[in-house]
């Protein structure tokens, strides 16, 4: 997939660039915004139209002129300084090119000065984090539980294996998931996304993502790979299905991963209750056992073991029976501190997993 794109002197008034691709399909429009545009949108960015906060910046919700409802992620300053001006159009022009049910739809961008802003669509029901708090949960059945992880699994499939250059997403975590008026899941925030060209099977980079969700041998190495987010995606999986956090911390035994009591748990031969009790044992037996399993599957310490992401799909629709195969046990991040430290990757790049996602 080729792509062409404006110079940076083109993005000072308000037009329609044709991101050019070469792969046979449908070529798609990207609209470049002016900052003007989206000030009004947004009322001047005003402080209630805020929807959301994060290390890459807040996002706001905006109306067009011709009444589309949008959300509007202004940048960080500090982050677009450590990226070149090519590579963020470059960047911008390959996920604009990104079309799938399950994956949020960028609309366009803004460059203006310093500043930078993406444009998505809006999301009804924000992100699964804020949508699954414990007062709201209840809301969640086995079946709405069920479509949300199956949504998420086919929006990486396709980031993984469909698209090309493949697109590691690198924060796969409840907070990255938006659900629309009919609580779709779309797969967000590309903020840490890589392309992966010529077959490539890892990439060195540094470390970034969100403890609970990162997958060790990420962290020790700085080697990325697709399996990276399928450890991720193991995680989110293991969460909708049980209800709990990522991290939870008490006083008795300080930080509990959910990795580690959902393996514990399966050795005990009691994994169905880590199901959600807010359920109500409301849910398949069978079903709800395989999805656990499968997340379990997805965290294994050894890379080769988790299957694809493709595979993972299949598993949760029991295309591939699993009942007899076995989980080796899961990789985590929390054994994994201190070679991490003494490595020297650094600390600040990992925002802590929010106890109130699950």
């Amino acid at each position: 997939m080729k792509f062409s794109f404006p110079c940076l002197n083109c993005f000072s008034s308000s037009t329609d660039v044709m991101v050019v691709n070469t792969s046979g399909q449908d070529d798609q429009n990207f609209r470049v915004f002016t900052y003007n545009e989206l000030r009004v949108a947004t009322h001047s960015f005003r402080e209630s139209n805020k929807i959301g906060e994060g290390g890459f910046g807040v996002v706001y919700t905006g109306r067009l002129k011709d009444g589309r409802v949008v959300a509007v992620k202004v940048l960080s300053v500090e982050l677009e300084s450590m990226r070149g001006e090519r590579e963020f159009i470059s960047e911008i022009a390959a996920l604009s090119n990104v079309k799938h049910e399950n994956l949020v739809t960028l609309q366009g961008c803004c460059i203006d000065g310093a500043n930078r802003f993406l444009v998505y669509d809006y999301m009804e029901n924000n992100s699964l984090a804020h949508a699954f708090l414990e007062k709201n949960r209840i809301k969640f059945t086995w079946t709405l539980r069920r479509d949300i992880s199956l949504g998420v699994a086919r929006g990486i499939a396709y980031l993984h294996e469909e698209v090309d250059p493949h697109i590691v997403h690198r924060d796969i975590k409840a907070t990255n998931i938006l659900l629309d008026q009919n609580f779709i899941p779309k797969v967000s925030d590309f903020g840490l996304a890589k392309l992966f060209r010529d077959n490539a099977s890892h990439i060195s980079t540094r470390v970034a993502g969100t403890l609970g969700y990162l997958s060790p041998e990420y962290a020790i190495t700085g080697h990325l790979s697709r399996k990276s987010d399928v450890y991720s995606f193991g995680v989110l999986l293991l969460e909708i299905v049980s209800g709990r956090p990522v991290v939870d911390f008490n006083l008795e035994s300080g930080e509990q991963y959910l990795v580690d009591k959902a393996w514990e748990m399966y050795n005990a031969d009691i994994l169905l209750q880590l199901v959600d009790p807010v359920l109500n044992r409301d849910y398949v037996k069978e079903e709800a056992f395989r999805f656990l399993k499968v997340g379990l599957l997805c965290v294994q310490e050894t890379t080769s073991l988790r299957p694809k992401m493709s595979e993972a799909v299949k598993m949760l629709t029991n295309e591939i029976n699993i009942e007899a195969v076995k989980v080796s046990h899961p990789g985590l991040v929390a054994d994994l501190m201190d070679v991490k430290i003494g490595q020297k990757h650094s600390s600040n790049l990992f925002s802590k997993a929010s106890t109130s996602s699950g």
